[in-house]
């Protein structure tokens, strides 16, 4: 018996990622932003003011991928960099103008996408699937 994408949660999951992937990022892009940059707004938007540090702990994403985020961020003027107050090494990570500005219409552009990948799901359809897929998330942390 081979394998059966179609009965493999693996493989669907992978599908399901990019095509909520596809769905924002179309809408982010009109709005100046990619959807790897939304976690880090998301978490800015919650608290200003974060070291690249804390963010990694909070995104749960590798240095070196948060590091290039960070700088196409700032290159796209959404953020910008200030030295830690007591930590030489460390940066403080700030929103712009343009990165606060942004808010409103990006979590709507969100809302539209989660409401595009959940049309003709009842509330209740909707809700267990959240839940699914939660608990799916916590037990891939334990891997």
């Amino acid at each position: 018996m081979g394998f059966d994408r179609a009965h493999s949660p693996t493989y669907l999951a992978g599908q399901l990622a990019k095509s909520f992937s596809r769905s924002l990022q179309k809408r982010a892009t009109a709005l100046g932003f990619s959807p790897g940059q939304f976690p880090v707004l998301l978490e800015l938007w919650q608290q200003d003011g974060l070291t690249q540090k804390q963010l990694l702990d909070k995104l749960e994403v590798e240095q070196a991928t948060l590091a290039n985020t960070l700088a196409r961020m700032e290159r796209d003027r959404l953020i910008e960099r200030t030295p830690h107050p007591s930590d030489r090494r460390a940066q403080i990570i700030r929103l712009t103008q343009l990165g606060r500005d942004l808010e409103a219409r990006a979590l709507e552009a969100a809302q539209e996408a989660d409401a595009t990948m959940f049309a003709g799901f009842k509330r209740f359809e909707r809700e267990l699937m959240i839940e699914y897929m939660r608990m799916i998330i916590d037990n891939a942390r334990k891997l």
